[in-house]
């Protein structure tokens, strides 16, 4: 199955709430006016894009009728998903490597958001991509996630540096940057613990594997990656927004892209928090992992209309 069909499917439940109620105000050949831009508005808010987004793109709507750029119905989506998908520069998506290796990626998220099978799967993505990856296994407070990720780096076929459960994670991130330096390894991927007591927690946590790793790799993380479940819908933004405060995000992982209503939450991400979503997941499979193409994106979010 291709990635236009994954994000079809992965859509499908966010397109079906969006889908009748843009039929309804966007009949072809029926004028702009102001009840047809409220009708809009009504309709983009059931995806769960987020109010300041819908709001941003039906102003920019209307900014065009009034200037004469649009004049019917028909012509709103092909304007909107040309608006949506400018919003994603290519150079924002791509991963950024370091000059010298190894490439640090931390991979932050809260438990329960998919972030070590993320981890994986990009472990995956990156081996295929011809480069050689090591995993620091720094979420050490749950021994379950260790033993997962174990499971994970021999499904991957990849090596990992872990110690014993509720081990100090700037420990195990010292020793995995040795590792990666004396491997001579391209990618060294960090699993950072994924509790959020507090915010104050989370900074001082994030801050200390920071300062531990870049005593090794001085320019190190080359990528702060957040993971993101998709199917929590706006909660998500409030994640990043902690998040970003802690630690300097680069990047998300939308993990969970296979059947969420809330997947117009990649559109409010984009707008609120000026994050380039990354990645996505699109399955439980190893391999299920693609990045984030916007206008595949825009296509499967509205195909069909």
């Amino acid at each position: 199955m291709g990635l236009l069909d994954l994000l079809k499917r992965g859509l499908s439940k966010t397109r079906d709430k969006i889908a009748s109620g843009l039929r309804a105000v966007l009949p072809f050949g029926r004028a702009i006016d102001e009840t047809l831009l409220d009708g809009l508005t009504d309709a983009m808010l059931t995806g769960d894009m987020g109010p300041k987004a819908v709001t941003g793109l039906v102003d920019e709507v209307r900014q065009a009728w009034k200037a004469g750029e649009i004049k019917e119905a028909q012509e709103i989506l092909p304007f909107l998903k040309q608006r949506i998908a400018g919003t994603w520069k290519d150079s924002d998506r791509a991963l950024h490597y370091a000059a010298t290796p190894p490439t640090v990626i931390f991979v932050v998220g809260i438990n329960g958001s998919g972030k070590t099978t993320s981890v994986a799967k990009l472990a995956s993505y990156l081996k295929q991509q011809g480069k050689s990856v090591l995993l620091g296994a720094c979420d050490t407070f749950r021994a379950a996630a260790i033993d997962q990720l174990v499971i994970w780096s021999e499904r991957a076929k990849v090596d990992i540096v872990k110690h014993k459960p509720n081990s100090d994670p700037a420990a195990v991130a010292f020793d995995a940057c040795d590792a990666a330096i004396a491997r001579k390894v391209d990618v060294l991927l960090i699993d950072t613990a994924g509790r959020l007591h507090t915010q104050e927690h989370l900074m001082r946590e994030l801050s200390k594997i920071q300062r531990v790793v870049q005593k090794r790799i001085p320019d190190a993380p080359h990528e702060v990656l957040l993971v993101l479940d998709a199917t929590i819908g706006q909660n998500a933004i409030n994640q990043a927004k902690i998040f970003s405060q802690a630690t300097k995000v680069s990047g998300l992982f939308l993990a969970k892209l296979d059947g969420s209503a809330k997947g117009g939450i990649v559109v409010g991400i984009r707008d609120q928090l000026d994050i380039p979503v990354k990645f996505v997941g699109l399955g439980e499979t190893i391999d299920a992992i693609e990045p984030f193409d916007p206008q595949m994106f825009v296509e499967a979010l509205f195909e069909g209309l």
